[in-house]
């Protein structure tokens, strides 16, 4: 195990993403958040072909808060349906495991 658990998940807008990545900070949920650069998804919703700009966003937490963070990030999030999926992590490097689990012990 790699001490450090990945949730990615996609938000409408950078502003949406930078409220729920600090939010999961103040909530000792996440070490830290990546916030990717805008993409275009493509998806059916309803029967129509939606195209959106959206922002993907990477968290980084402990194997043993990932599944509280996947839930708070549902609880937060403003889509219906949104994609909160959790990445396998085969190895990190130990001094940044030990450091995202400090940040959650604070």
């Amino acid at each position: 195990m790699s001490g450090v658990a990945l949730v990615y998940t996609l938000f409408g807008s950078r502003e949406a993403a930078m409220r729920a990545a600090r939010q999961l900070i103040e909530e000792r949920l996440i070490g830290c958040a990546n916030l990717l650069g805008e993409a275009t998804s493509l998806y059916e919703w309803n029967g129509v072909l939606e195209e959106a700009a959206e922002t993907p966003v990477l968290f980084k937490t402990t194997p043993s808060r990932r599944d509280a963070l996947m839930a708070r990030i549902a609880q937060l999030h403003d889509y219906e349906v949104p994609a909160i999926l959790a990445l396998p992590v085969e190895a990190a490097d130990s001094t940044f495991a030990r450091w995202v689990g400090d940040q959650l012990a604070k």
